[in-house]
């Protein structure tokens, strides 16, 4: 999937929404980590998981409207994603 699909200021919305959130997953409440945080203590592994991503539920990065759009922890966007309720296909979807 191409990434120019995405609006030019999409890291700005991600943001925003992610700020909006608490930086908590909508789906489990885990509290993820923001761009600055480094957490030594946590394994490349554990950083992963608590990375905080925007999923967009009706497939399409190219609509954001927010009600379109959902913060989840890395491993609940991979869950949607997997099974059939993404835009990519588990392959593709980044983890950090």
């Amino acid at each position: 999937m191409s990434q120019d699909v995405y609006p030019p200021n999409w890291k700005q919305i991600a943001t925003a929404l992610k700020a909006a959130s608490n930086w908590r997953c909508t789906r489990c409440a885990r509290l993820c980590l923001r761009p600055e945080e480094k957490a030594p203590h946590l394994t490349l592994s554990q950083r992963k998981a608590h990375t905080l991503q925007v999923h967009h539920w009706n497939r399409d990065p190219s609509h954001n409207r927010r009600e379109n759009l959902v913060c989840l922890c890395a491993g609940f966007h991979l869950y949607y994603q997997r099974f059939g309720r993404g835009n990519v296909s588990p392959g593709q979807l980044p983890l950090f």
